[in-house]
């Protein structure tokens, strides 16, 4: 069974209630969809257990802006949140972070952070088999869109296994998926959510930057 994550944006309490479920399920590999960087505070916490765990890192558009020093072209809160993982994570993490893959395959499923046109940042949000044709696997997993997606056709599978530190699909819930090499089954687990919330006031943060983990949105959004 390998599990799969994605989109932990330095969010460790959320990181370790999903790892805590993946060894409840005998995983025998994780792969990480990217973005380990991003938003939160605990970025080294989340390095240092992927490690530990011999995680497979794929490279997500906030890894590449941090191990880069480059901008989010859309979000002055994405790089205001960046600034602080800048100031904070140890050489050796970024060094880790900076040997993320652009791509990983395991047999017959493809692994990316974005899409398979651009894997870095391509939204994967109108998802059809035609787009699936020819491109060599079977089974097909990204990450970015932060939203928890399974579809089945006649030729391929597609799966985002949703975020495990911000998801945006109105379940505040961690998110992950298991894939036993024929079928994907998507999970959610609860996490303390609080325990962000306090370090991030500690670091100086109103809840504008962390309430949207409470209803399952992006910064600065709410589900109505």
């Amino acid at each position: 069974m390998i599990a799969v994550i994605s989109d932990v944006h330095g969010n460790f309490p959320a990181l370790e209630a999903v790892l805590g479920e993946i060894d409840n399920f005998g995983c025998q590999r994780i792969v990480s969809l990217g973005d380990v960087a991003g938003y939160y505070c605990y970025i080294n916490e989340c390095i240092d257990i992927l490690r530990e765990k011999n995680v497979q890192n794929v490279l997500g558009n906030h890894d590449f802006y941090l191990v880069c020093n480059e901008k989010c072209p859309r979000s002055n809160s994405a790089n205001l949140l960046l600034e602080s993982q800048r100031k904070i994570i140890r050489a050796d993490n970024l060094e880790w972070l900076r040997r993320s893959v652009a791509t990983f395959r395991i047999d017959a499923a493809s692994f990316v952070h974005g899409g398979w046109d651009d894997p870095l940042d391509e939204y994967m949000l109108d998802v059809n088999e035609e787009y699936f044709q020819n491109r060599g696997s079977r089974y097909y997993f990204s990450g970015h869109t932060h939203i928890q997606t399974l579809k089945i056709f006649n030729n391929a599978l597609y799966c985002n296994p949703g975020s495990v530190g911000q998801p945006r699909d109105g379940d505040p819930r961690a998110a992950f998926a298991l894939y036993d090499g024929q079928n994907v089954f998507l999970k959610r687990v609860d996490y303390d959510i609080d325990r962000v919330a306090s370090k991030m006031q500690e670091y100086g943060y109103d809840d504008y930057f962390y309430k949207g983990l409470y209803t399952g949105d992006k910064i600065g959004h709410q589900v109505e």
